[in-house]
């Protein structure tokens, strides 16, 4: 997965991509073309 520092672009590569939160970071996922996937942020550590 790419990490890309600013989100923005990568959503508008394809019409499919969906910004998600998950865990902490930003995803962007495309099913139809799985090579647009990126990822900003760092999970918050845990104790």
């Amino acid at each position: 997965m790419k990490v890309v520092n600013s989100l923005k672009s990568a959503r508008q590569r394809h019409p499919d991509c969906q910004v998600v939160r998950r865990r902490g970071r930003m995803f962007v996922i495309c099913k139809t073309n799985p090579r647009f996937k990126a990822v900003q942020g760092r999970a918050k550590k845990r104790s």
